[in-house]
């Protein structure tokens, strides 16, 4: 398990938490949370050591397009640099989005689906616009 500690200049600021992807073989979750100031404070947690360089090429390049301050986490089970790339740019759409209706079925969980702090979730390919939609 390696956890890298990265920041990278970003000047866009966004509307709401995200949260997309889950921690599972292949995959990654990332975590993101708006933030003031000029940059983006990158917390990688990886299950695969020595990538680092690999890391740092695909946020930099990320962040060379889409610059969102604040704290993002990434928590990694071996996904590719193109999961990873995906995530990512799920994660960034759906915390520049304006708010969205609840989801059919998640009516009464707690408000959380209509509280301007909780996350947006896209988990899943019809979530993220994939297959199936």
């Amino acid at each position: 398990m390696q956890t890298l500690q990265l920041r990278f200049p970003a000047d866009r600021a966004a509307g709401r938490r995200a949260h997309v992807g889950v921690v599972a073989s292949g995959d990654l979750e990332v975590l993101f949370e708006p933030g003031p100031g000029a940059h983006a404070e990158v917390r990688v947690r990886t299950s695969v050591d020595g990538f680092d360089e690999t890391w740092h090429d695909v946020l930099e390049r990320f962040f060379a397009r889409t610059p969102l301050r604040g704290r993002w986490e990434l928590n990694d089970y071996g996904a590719t640099p193109g999961v990873v790339a995906l995530r990512l740019r799920q994660a960034a759409e759906a915390a520049e989005s304006p708010e969205s209706p609840a989801p059919a079925g998640a009516a009464g969980a707690a408000g959380a689906a209509e509280s301007p702090a909780a996350p947006a979730v896209a988990d899943s390919p019809e979530a993220a616009g994939g297959a199936g939609t």
